[in-house]
């Protein structure tokens, strides 16, 4: 039986990614709001694949990124959270407890005012969710399956969330 504190959840890291769909000007400005938001400096996430309707060529840069962790990635969830005033959507979990969900301005996030010269800019929040011992299976050295009693299900998940950042989870 496993003890106590292998079963604990905890939050193993959070992305907010920002897609504003071209470079240039507005991926600059996309980058100082993410800036502003975390005080990291964010990093490009580069197109894939080619795209002739949206007018994107596989590796351009089309948005940007910044993965918090530890306290910081809770500070910040809690800030977010706040934005969509403690609500979740339950089908914003995935089968394995980790939840994503989106802010449509950053303007909405407490003591971040509209300026003109950015425009508007929302973005997606991932949150990853993870217990000890996960380090089994990303090992490179005889790398295991993760036993399904170290697995995160959903409702597991959504508790999680519930009772850490008291969070009302709708249906």
């Amino acid at each position: 039986m496993a003890s106590g504190k292998t079963r604990m959840i905890k939050v193993e890291k959070t992305v907010i990614n920002m897609g504003v769909g071209d470079g240039g000007e507005k991926l600059i400005k996309g980058e100082k709001v993410l800036n502003m938001l975390t005080g990291r400096t964010p990093v490009r996430t580069i197109s894939r694949t080619t795209n002739k309707d949206l007018a994107i060529r596989e590796g351009m840069p089309i948005g940007c990124k910044v993965t918090l962790r530890g306290a910081e990635a809770e500070d910040f969830i809690k800030r977010a959270l706040w934005v969509k005033e403690n609500r979740v959507a339950s089908y914003s979990f995935d089968r394995e407890g980790n939840f994503t969900f989106g802010i449509s301005d950053y303007t909405d996030f407490e003591g971040m005012r509209y300026d003109p010269e950015i425009g508007i800019f929302g973005m997606d929040i991932s949150v990853t969710l993870t217990r000890m011992g996960k380090r089994i299976a990303l090992r490179k050295r005889q790398a295991r399956k993760l036993p399904k009693k170290q697995r995160i299900s959903r409702e597991e998940g959504i508790n999680f969330v519930k009772n850490r950042f008291k969070v009302e989870v709708l249906s």
